[in-house]
């Protein structure tokens, strides 16, 4: 299903490689070590573009390959809560979470030849209310500690969420539609 560019996934996360796997496109995974430290001062939604070029710019390319790095990261009251270092940070941000909207922003960039196209999609996500033990039962699941903000939407905790407005791929990692329409559609 790809075009005339092969495509590089610059990520390690299983849930990018099972969304664009199950979109029925044929890709390569190559992450690179990128240095992910931000400017100072950076916006949310600029953080998550900036990441996601560093990341596919980290990845060695052929002249025949698309390279598509991206970045996800939780945004509660403009503050960018990303992966939990230890179950106390966790259960800070899944509490802070609790009965609450917050946006889950992906930033994507794709470069080919001397083209290099980035965005960012956002997504809105309800939190229900939760109780103390609702979210040390979700900790002790482990599922929350390589997940912006502390937690996954398609697994355990995907109990906790009465709505979002918005792509559902987003949330997970990949905004695959958008993708589709400004990536690769044209390949």
């Amino acid at each position: 299903m790809n075009g005339k560019y092969k495509l590089v996934l610059a990520s390690k996360s299983p849930r990018r490689s099972e969304i664009l796997k199950n979109a029925g496109f044929e890709f390569t995974v190559r992450a690179g070590d990128a240095e992910e430290t931000l400017p100072d001062g950076i916006s949310a939604e600029n953080a998550v573009v900036y990441l996601a070029e560093v990341k596919a710019q980290a990845v060695n390319r052929a002249s025949d390959e698309l390279v598509l790095g991206a970045d996800t990261v939780v945004v509660l009251d403009g503050k960018i809560l990303g992966k939990p270092k230890d179950e106390k940070e966790a259960f800070e941000m899944l509490k802070s979470l609790s009965g609450r909207t917050h946006s889950v922003l992906t930033g994507v960039c794709a470069l080919k030849d001397n083209d290099k196209v980035s965005f960012y999609e956002k997504t809105e996500v309800d939190f229900a209310a939760l109780t103390d033990k609702e979210i040390a039962d979700y900790i002790a699941t482990k599922d929350c500690y390589d997940k912006a903000g502390s937690y996954g939407i398609q697994g355990y905790a995907s109990r906790f969420i009465t709505g979002i407005k918005g792509d559902y791929f987003n949330v997970v990692g990949l905004p695959l539609c958008k993708i589709y329409e400004k990536i690769l559609k044209n390949d």
